[in-house]
C-alpha cells in the first residue's frame, strides 16, 4: 500500500464512482479497481458495497475514508512544504476572508501586520462565507476570518470578537427626526438585502424571524453587495440592516443615518476558522496572535 492508493480510494469515495476516479487520474478502470482490492486485502475488509449497481461505503470503508484524507493531506502539505522551503514556505500566508471583513477590516489589519512582521507575505481572498470555508478545506487559503456562523465537524471555529449591525436609511427618510423606532415598523419598508448565501443576511434574517418581522416583511430587493446597498440606501431606495464597520465613514460625514431599534441590539460574532490539522505554517501562529492581541 502507498500513498497513491489511498489518494484513489479518497477519490473514488468523492467521486461515488470508480470509472470517473480513473478518469481524473489519467489510469484505467481495472487499474483502479486493483488498488481498491489491495488496499482491501491491507485492511482485511470490504471497503465498498457494489449491489445492485451502486458503489457505497460499507461501515469499514467509512472508518477508513477520514485516516486516508487526512493521511493523503498531510502528504502533499509536506510536499508543499519541502518543495516551498527555499522560498519562504513559513513566511507566507493564505488569508480568506467574508466580504464585509475582507473589505473593511482586514486591509488596515494586515498592513499593520506587514508592518510589524515585514518578512511575512500575505495574499487575501475575500469572497462570501461558503466559498470562504470551501477554498479553506481546499487547502487554497491557511485560516478564514468570517461574519457567518460555520457548523462544520472539519474545522476548528473559534469567535475573536463581536460586531454592531445597524439600521441604515436616507438622510430624507422620516426615520431620521426619530431616536429610534419598533422593531415592527420594519415590514412597512422596502428592505434591501445581500444576496441569499451571505452570512450577514442569514444573521440578519434569523434575528427578524426571532422578533416574528422577517414572515411580514413583502418589499425587498436582492443586491450583490453591501456597496451596492449603501449606494440604494442613499438613493432612498429603501432600508437596510449592515455592518457598522462598512458605514462608518458615511454616518460620519452623514450620508447615510441609522436608528436604533427601540430595546433591540443587534451583535454578532466574527470568526476565525481553521481545518482540523497537526501541522501549520509559523506565519499562522504569528497572524493568530496578533489579531488576537490587536483585538480586531
Amino acid at each position: 500500500m502507498n500513498i497513491d492508493t489511498l489518494s484513489i480510494f479518497c477519490l473514488v469515495v468523492d467521486t461515488g464512482s470508480i470509472s470517473q476516479a480513473a478518469k481524473l487520474s489519467y489510469v484505467s478502470q481495472p487499474a483502479v479497481t486493483k488498488q481498491i482490492h489491495q488496499l482491501e486485502t491491507t485492511y482485511n475488509a470490504l471497503l465498498f458495497d457494489r449491489t445492485d449497481g451502486r458503489l457505497t461505503l460499507t461501515e469499514s470503508g467509512q472508518t477508513l475514508y477520514p485516516f486516508a484524507k487526512a493521511i493523503v493531506a498531510d502528504f502533499n502539505r509536506s510536499k508543499a512544504a519541502v518543495s516551498d522551503n527555499l522560498k519562504g514556505y513559513h513566511d507566507s500566508l493564505n488569508v480568506g476572508a467574508s466580504l464585509t471583513i475582507g473589505e473593511y477590516l482586514l486591509p488596515g489589519m494586515l498592513g499593520q501586520l506587514k508592518k510589524n512582521y515585514p518578512t511575512v507575505n500575505v495574499s487575501l481572498l475575500v469572497e462570501n462565507t461558503p466559498r470562504v470555508i470551501e477554498a479553506l478545506l481546499d487547502d487554497v487559503i491557511d485560516l478564514a476570518l468570517v461574519e457567518g456562523e460555520v457548523l462544520n465537524d472539519n474545522v476548528l471555529v473559534e469567535a475573536i470578537t463581536e460586531d454592531e449591525l445597524v439600521l441604515i436609511h436616507s438622510p430624507e427618510h422620516p426615520w431620521a427626526e426619530r431616536n429610534a423606532i419598533h422593531i415592527a415598523e420594519l415590514a412597512h419598508e422596502q428592505m434591501l438585502w445581500r444576496e441569499p448565501a451571505s452570512g450577514t443576511r442569514l444573521i440578519i434574517e434569523n434575528f427578524l424571524r426571532k422578533y416574528q418581522v422577517l414572515d411580514k416583511i413583502q418589499s425587498y430587493m436582492d443586491l450583490g453587495s453591501t456597496q451596492a446597498i449603501k449606494s440604494a440606501v442613499e438613493a432612498g431606495l429603501g432600508v437596510s440592516i449592515v455592518s457598522k464597520l462598512a458605514v462608518a465613514r458615511e454616518l460620519e460625514q452623514g450620508i447615510l443615518c441609522a436608528t436604533k431599534l427601540d430595546e433591540v441590539q443587534l451583535k454578532r460574532n466574527l470568526w476565525l476558522v481553521k481545518k482540523k490539522q497537526r501541522f501549520s505554517k509559523n506565519s499562522v501562529g504569528t497572524f493568530e496572535a496578533f489579531i488576537k492581541e490587536n483585538r480586531l
